[in-house]
């Protein structure tokens, strides 16, 4: 077999897009679309991956800097046969074939380019397009095929004529061609156009002057080579990879109530029996165990959840542990470097930041937890605060194992509750509790009469 290297065009600022943002950085399905692109070309095991830069290059060389990958940069962008030609320096002792890829093109994956690179072989090529049919053509170049049936000509949508305006089979952008015969076509282009550009589209028709067959490769699932141009394309293409997500986790064994409402990035994982609700997003790298529930309106992201774990009504995680049987919600708020144990439950309007919560440790409702250590099998009372905060500096709370905290009660830290104490109801704790205490830290009551001299005693009373 031939030897096989990649161009990566990515230089483009994406004008349609109307961002400040470079166009392949925009995420689909969480994931920056240039990475799909890169992954797809990788399943292939090229000898070379080139990847061309221009707009916002330093953040695209950091996002995407890898061992396998060499970056060229395209200064000023003078359209994409000028950006191939930037590489010539890097494939100048390179005997063999280059595939060109577009970086906006996010579908697109390593089967099809392993069908294009079979279809390349099988027809022994030196040029081969990839082409696919679409309904409505408009903005893509039109593929214009002889008598042969090979491509004689690419024409640009703004640069055709009606007839061929009428013509759906397009150019999907990607290419294998020899790599001699490549930089040699580039020499000879001319940007006599409508963009005065250098079009890479018209080294097809510079190697049928030099009557080299231009093979076309037709693919019928025209998704995989949507290229995103505008918001209206990216949210399209969204919408796809969902899809595509979705059908993998089904087969995997999830249940999905309502696929359409749910929103996974790549590269999260679900175990089997995990039954998600509607209206749930499961984002960045989270891994989500064995028969779970997950609530409607739920959003997790990059956390951990074990086995059988329950997540409630309209609850967040954000950068959180969760063990096995743990409930968590309705309504509760998990923030970064929370790590919830074992059959613990954290209830509704809790929530948790920064936060080491013990196995069946209970927080049932209405609390705050952050900078703290909460032993095993303690409670907490509804309305307890742990004030992690002075003004300047965040401060730790330890509440060790089988402690009982009564309602509304504040920890004024940094503050240690020994094991088997008892907090009682309506306490602000400021010193450190031994183990086996009872803690009570609130004013007498005082009652008063509603008016003097009524009743047989208006004394105040205290207790």
């Amino acid at each position: 077999m031939r030897q096989y290297g990649a161009v990566v065009l990515a230089a483009g600022k994406g004008t349609r897009m109307k961002s400040n943002y470079c166009k392949v950085l925009h995420p689909v399905a969480g994931k920056p679309m240039l990475g799909y692109v890169l992954d797809a070309a990788r399943g292939l095991d090229l000898d070379k991956i080139c990847v061309v830069v221009g707009h916002q290059a330093e953040e695209v060389m950091r996002r995407f800097e890898a061992s396998d990958v060499k970056f060229i940069l395209q200064e000023p962008q003078l359209g994409t046969g000028h950006a191939v030609k930037q590489c010539s320096g890097l494939f100048e002792k390179f005997d063999g074939h280059i595939l060109i890829l577009c970086g906006d093109t996010p579908l697109i994956t390593t089967e099809i380019l392993s069908d294009l690179v079979r279809f390349h072989e099988d027809n022994s090529s030196r040029v081969t397009v990839l082409t696919t049919t679409l309904q409505v053509p408009f903005g893509y170049g039109r593929i214009i095929r002889d008598n042969n049936d090979c491509v004689s000509r690419i024409v640009e949508d703004r640069d055709a004529s009606d007839p061929e305006k009428s013509i759906n089979e397009i150019n999907t952008g990607i290419y294998i061609i020899e790599s001699n015969l490549l930089f040699d076509l580039l020499d000879k282009l001319r940007a006599d156009n409508a963009q005065n550009e250098y079009y890479l589209t018209d080294v097809v028709s510079g190697a049928n002057k030099l009557n080299v067959p231009v093979c076309g490769c037709h693919t019928a699932d025209s998704s995989v080579v949507v290229g995103v141009n505008s918001r209206g394309d990216l949210a399209d293409v969204n919408a796809m990879m969902w899809w595509r997500l979705r059908r993998q986790l089904m087969s995997d064994g999830v249940t999905l109530l309502d696929p359409n409402s749910f929103y996974p990035d790549f590269g999260i994982t679900v175990g089997p029996d995990t039954v998600i609700y509607p209206n749930v997003m499961i984002t960045g790298a989270s891994s989500i165990g064995e028969d779970c529930v997950i609530d409607p309106s739920c959003l997790i992201n990059d956390s951990k959840i074990g086995n059988r774990v329950k997540i409630l009504l309209g609850s967040k995680l954000d950068k959180v542990e969760v063990e096995d049987d743990a409930s968590i919600g309705p309504m509760a708020h998990l923030r970064p470097n929370a790590k919830i144990g074992r059959n613990a439950r954290i209830g509704n309007f809790v929530e948790v930041k920064n936060t080491i919560v013990g196995a069946g440790t209970k927080a049932a409702h209405l609390t705050y937890l952050g900078d703290s250590q909460i032993g095993r099998d303690v409670n907490i009372g509804c309305g307890t605060i742990t004030c992690n905060y002075d003004g300047e500096k965040k401060h730790r709370t330890i509440i060790e194992d089988r402690c009982f905290v009564g309602s509304d009660v504040q920890f004024v830290a940094p503050v240690r509750i020994g094991s088997g104490s008892v907090i009682g109801a309506g306490s602000t704790i400021t010193k450190d509790v031994p183990p086996d205490s009872l803690a009570v830290a609130r004013s007498k009551q005082k009652v008063f009469p509603l008016r003097l001299g009524q009743g047989s005693d208006s004394k105040n009373e205290d207790r």
